[in-house]
């Protein structure tokens, strides 16, 4: 199922419903071109899950960690290593009690968990996008339930 976005308010209504039902250990990959909105995502699931500080994409860090009111976000952006062969030490990232969200994936493919949920964003003009999500495991099947059911709702 495509769930429109429109605006800006309704990306931040999608990552409120999303981190309501977030739990530690949730890794979220997102996948979309460039200026899709994965960073602007990235930004209001921060925000929903109490993360004070400036998130801004991760691109020379790769990875940045923030603290919030209940759970840790990590952020990483993959986008630099398309070529790379060096083990970053991912899998620390992925047992660490916090939420992984992950730009460009698909670089790191080899190194993710099975179980995940991808979210799947596509440009259709300037402010409007659609958005598709992927569930890999029992966990994540029933998130993306909830979520697109919640938004369904409103």
């Amino acid at each position: 199922m495509l769930i429109t976005i429109h605006n800006l308010d309704e990306m931040k209504e999608f990552a409120d419903v999303l981190v309501k039902n977030l739990k530690s250990g949730d890794l979220i990959l997102l996948n979309g071109d460039l200026g899709a909105g994965k960073t602007t995502l990235t930004q209001f699931i921060g925000k929903a899950l109490g993360v004070k500080r400036t998130i801004n994409s991760p691109t020379f860090n790769i990875i940045k960690s923030y603290k919030g009111n209940e759970l840790k976000l990590h952020h990483m952006d993959c986008y630099r290593l398309e070529d790379h062969e060096e083990d970053l030490g991912f899998e620390e990232y992925f047992e660490d009690h916090a939420v992984t969200v992950i730009e460009w994936s698909q670089f790191i493919s080899d190194l993710l968990p099975y179980q995940h949920l991808t979210i799947n964003i596509n440009v259709i003009n300037e402010n409007e996008r659609t958005i598709m999500i992927e569930a890999q495991g029992a966990h994540y099947e029933m998130l993306r339930e909830v979520v697109i059911n919640e938004l369904s709702a409103h």
